[in-house]
């Protein structure tokens, strides 16, 4: 008998107790065990391009915390990065790319793109041999607009200003570019499917810096495509759309999508987040920082969040990223408060 994984059924549109929950970047540096596998890794790249090293970091949340989803160690960028852009990460700088003009577009080389992405596929397979049984193995893929911010700039930066002009100077090139990446991360993720990932998140980190018309062609567009793909190959399998400060228009985003389920951001209101939840299940939205501060933070934005959410199909969830500074035994805490709730 097949085992049961908890955040597949509140996928499903179930309400399931206790309330299960996992991290974004929950295989990190707020880790001992991480920064000790980084260090005889090398370069962050060398992480994610080795099995070895990638499974490990995979797996070190889930032996210590007991999550009820584990999510494949990797970076949105490797796809890309597979497409022909040269990547790096230098520290305290963060990813970095020669940025792209309007030429560079039809540059993009996916012919050795499986090749290149050859170890994350052989990592998915061997997370799902390792993991429990019960526990829900994530693939994930950036956004194609968030991947497109920082392959015209060639870094972060605060407003995604290089990105935004460029598609008001270069709409045709802007369009054939998102196209593009929808393509291959739709690939990309249909091939971590199939080496095991039972669901998987597309993360759109850049969503909430655009205007109105802006959004429906780089965020909802492009990820509508993606999900039509997957679901074309894996009808059943669940996707998560997390389009990060989309605000009013996350009601919008998950009709245009398709997206089965829905990553929602700490600013997101809890009044909207439960009308949310009445159209399928939504996942999130603890700031990262009441779990940095701990205490009476943390205590009340998890019971507000349960209150509101718990008694619907809710996967519990960080509105963002855990933070490096995160203290382990505040996320034991939380865990601890998510799984003795037991309901209004």
């Amino acid at each position: 008998m097949t085992a049961r994984r908890a955040m597949l059924d509140v996928l499903k549109g179930q309400t399931v107790s206790p309330t299960p929950l996992w991290m974004m970047r929950q295989a990190g540096r707020y880790l001992p065990e991480y920064r000790e596998t980084r260090k005889t890794a090398g370069g962050f790249l060398d992480l994610c391009y080795n099995p070895d090293f990638a499974v490990e970091v995979t797996l070190q949340p889930i032996r210590r915390f007991g999550f009820d989803a584990s999510i494949l160690f990797s970076d949105i960028l490797v796809v890309p990065h597979a497409l022909g852009r040269d990547l790096r990460f230098e520290e305290g700088r963060g990813p970095l790319m020669t940025p792209m003009t309007a030429d560079d577009v039809e540059r993009l080389d996916g012919s050795d793109f499986h090749q290149h992405l050859a170890p994350v596929y052989e990592t998915v397979k061997r997370l799902r041999g390792e993991l429990p049984a019960e526990t829900t193995l994530i693939g994930f893929c950036g956004a194609p607009w968030t991947l497109a911010t920082y392959m015209i700039a060639g870094h972060g930066t605060p407003d995604q200003g290089p990105a935004r002009l460029f598609a008001y100077r270069n709409p045709e090139a802007m369009e054939r570019l998102l196209s593009i990446l929808a393509d291959y991360s739709a690939q990309y993720l249909i091939r971590q499917i199939e080496q095991g990932a039972d669901t998987v998140q597309i993360f759109d980190s850049w969503a909430g810096i655009l205007d109105e018309a802006s959004f429906d062609a780089f965020c909802v567009k492009p990820v509508a495509e993606i999900v039509r793909k997957v679901h074309a190959v894996y009808p059943d399998v669940p996707v998560i759309g997390f389009p990060r400060g989309a605000g009013s228009r996350y009601d919008a985003y998950r009709s245009k999508t398709g997206v089965t389920g829905l990553g929602l951001d700490w600013t997101v209101p809890l009044s909207q987040a439960r009308r949310l939840q009445a159209q399928g299940a939504v996942q999130g939205n603890l700031d990262p920082l009441r779990l940095v501060a701990g205490g009476r933070a943390l205590r009340e934005g998890v019971d507000d969040i349960l209150r509101a959410l718990g008694d619907g199909p809710f996967v519990f969830n960080l509105g963002h990223g855990i933070t490096p500074e995160t203290p382990i035994e505040h996320v034991e805490a939380m865990i601890r408060q998510v799984r003795s709730y037991s309901g209004k």
